[in-house]
């Protein structure tokens, strides 16, 4: 893929992943991300502001669905059409490279994440499962978990079929061009900024709605917080409650 080329490609992935976070926080509800985070700890830091708190767990929030969607919407389309691999059916897989002599099957991750012993047994199936698909194709089947960045490097045990890639050995194994991790960042060039500077006036709209939900539901008529129904809405077992409402 020549450079222009990969410019055009950067730049359509990183207009997919800022059009999936304006319907993320224009789809978002209040009690969603309040639910995931910790009101003891914002409690014992003697936090008493609801913008702060929301800001807060909002921030944390879509912070980690960025990572997801980011993977989602430009490592795995990158990686995908810079090594000319086709879409995997299969679960766990993500693309297929398909040579004379070889079929490499990738599941792509954003960073080198460590499994834990389940998740690599679980990786390792999903491998399995297309290699046994592929049985009857006369090609050597290599395994890869890659990485966008950073520096894990393994080779397969008897524990698991696969070996993993990281950073620059993933871009570099997968698109024949050592320099391609720096090219990703290098070719976004203003974009972002761009992209950025739209974003953030529906995040100051959103922030200023959930504030006003929070202040609503959340804060007693003085303006303090109402702690013990935050805990509720956290913690509360509400089975008692919901069978309860099965019987009448």
């Amino acid at each position: 893929m020549d450079t222009n080329q990969l410019e055009v490609l950067i730049s359509e992935c990183l207009q997919d992943f800022y059009k999936r976070r304006l319907q993320k926080l224009e789809k978002l509800q209040l009690k969603q991300f309040l639910c995931r985070k910790n009101p003891y700890l914002f409690k014992a830091l003697a936090t008493e502001s609801a913008s702060e708190i929301v800001e807060r767990i909002l921030t944390a929030y879509i912070g980690a669905s960025d990572e997801t969607m980011f993977g989602d919407a430009f490592f795995e389309p990158i990686a995908r059409i810079a090594a000319t691999g086709k879409v995997s059916e299969a679960e766990g897989v993500d693309f297929v490279i398909e040579s004379d002599t070889k079929v490499l099957a990738v599941a792509l991750k954003s960073g080198p994440n460590i499994f834990n012993a389940s998740q690599k047994k679980r990786q390792s199936q999903e491998f399995g499962a297309v290699r046994n698909r592929l049985y009857k194709v006369q090609k050597q089947f290599d395994a890869m978990l890659g990485h966008a960045y950073g520096r894990a490097w393994t080779e397969p045990t008897t524990e698991r079929i696969y070996r993993d890639r990281s950073g620059q050995a993933f871009w570099a194994e997968i698109t024949g061009d050592s320099d391609f991790y720096l090219k990703l960042i290098r070719l976004m060039r203003d974009a972002p900024r761009l992209h950025k500077d739209k974003y953030l006036p529906a995040w100051q709209v959103a922030l200023n709605r959930f504030t006003k939900e929070f202040m609503d539901e959340f804060c007693l008529a003085d303006g303090r917080i109402d702690w013990d129904k935050l805990v509720r809405l956290v913690s509360e077992d509400t089975r008692s409650k919901d069978s309860k409402k099965g019987r009448s």
